[in-house]
């Protein structure tokens, strides 16, 4: 697996602007669903342990469930411009749109190489493994565009076959993913965007997420730069333990003063729509703050006034999430928004910080200084 060199030697010929990128948080699949009609064909494969399976990195790796919302934005491919809406993904490292001769993609735009100057054929085969069923096609390279920045000559996928992601994709509002974690995770060895931006000057090596509750508001990706008036107080920081994807130390899990969890780390991830930890813990978790069970071990309902706060412990600050930040909204009953995924070893056991906690703190993924910062968003 290729390895980037540090991005701290790249700061000194970085530009200091910013790219600001407005995204959007569409309905839960649930909703989506209800409201087409298509509830019965809901996919509920939870099943991420392979995602974090070290053995998994230099050949297919598996990407997250879709089956909640998800937070997506605008991008661009290719000159003249073709555009997408991609969800913004810190666990994972690859840009994958679809392809024009894409066998199950719907009504989604597709990217046509014929009709971009910039266009260089690659080939290369391209797989990534999804609880249900294979994401697979092939290589490319065209300029990408992410607000007003292009990364020339980006190498990407294009997909030819998302049976994977089933009728989260569907009817999803997405087209593709652009990943946001290390390079070292990355299929292929391929050059994430986001540092391609750094090494050829365009960048400082910093971005940040600023998400909102309200599917009516537009939420931020800052690139190269952190927005001040997406939070309050001061940013406290935590250091990168693994530069795979954005992983941390977890001090320490609590509910009402009581511990509830035995894991010591934590990865902060914009593609995953809940939180996520051991099935034996979330199980207890849900207990505690009165859940009731939907899909053993994977889902449960609450009262969607009922609840109780979770404080998050890192690099010895106390961050606390409270009942209303763990929930999705749906009608008179609520999903309680933890599931549980049992990761084996070397990589978990391990939290996933998803949505939820970006919700609540305005969250900056630092690469030249190899640390995650967070604020309580405003």
């Amino acid at each position: 697996m290729k390895l980037l060199l540090s991005v701290l030697a790249l700061t000194a010929s970085a530009s200091a602007g910013i790219i600001k990128v407005p995204l959007q948080r569409m309905k839960t699949i649930r909703q989506e669903a209800r409201e087409t009609g298509k509830t019965s064909a809901i996919a509920r494969d939870y099943n991420m342990a392979n995602k974090y399976n070290p053995k998994l990195r230099d050949d297919p790796v598996d990407i997250k469930n879709y089956q909640d919302a998800q937070f997506f934005g605008p991008l661009e491919v290719g000159n003249p411009p073709q555009k997408f809406q991609v969800i913004f993904d810190t666990g994972s490292s690859n840009l994958w749109i679809p392809a024009k001769n894409c066998s199950n993609c719907g009504l989604k735009p597709k990217y046509d190489s014929s009709k971009s100057s910039s266009y260089h054929a690659n080939g290369t085969i391209f797989d990534i493994r999804y609880g249900s069923g294979p994401v697979s096609g092939y290589m490319s390279e065209d300029d990408v565009k992410v607000g007003n920045t292009v990364a020339k000559g980006q190498t990407f996928a294009e997909i030819t076959d998302v049976s994977g992601l089933g009728l989260g994709y569907t009817i999803g509002k997405f087209d593709g993913i652009m990943g946001l974690a290390f390079p070292s995770i990355s299929v292929n060895g391929v050059t994430p965007v986001f540092v391609s931006m750094v090494e050829q000057g365009l960048l400082d090596p910093v971005f940040a997420f600023y998400l909102t509750s309200d599917p009516k508001q537009v939420g931020e990706m800052d690139l190269g730069g952190i927005d001040e008036k997406h939070y309050t107080g001061t940013l406290q920081y935590v250091p990168v333990s693994s530069e795979t994807y954005w992983e941390v130390a977890l001090d320490d899990m609590k509910i009402e003063g009581q511990s509830v969890t035995k894991v010591k780390k934590a990865i902060i991830d914009t593609g995953t729509s809940l939180l996520a930890g051991p099935v034996a813990e979330v199980k207890a978790i849900a207990k505690l703050v009165g859940a009731t069970p939907l899909i053993p071990g994977k889902e449960w309902l609450i009262d969607c006034n009922g609840g109780k706060s979770i404080d998050i412990v890192l690099g010895g600050n106390t961050y606390t999430l409270a009942p209303g930040d763990i929930i999705v909204p749906d009608q008179t009953l609520c999903l309680f928004a933890m599931t549980g995924i049992d990761i084996p070893a070397p990589a978990g056991p391990l939290w996933i910080l998803g949505d939820p906690w970006i919700r609540k703190f305005y969250t900056v993924f630092d690469y030249g200084a190899k640390r995650v910062g967070f604020a309580p968003s405003v």
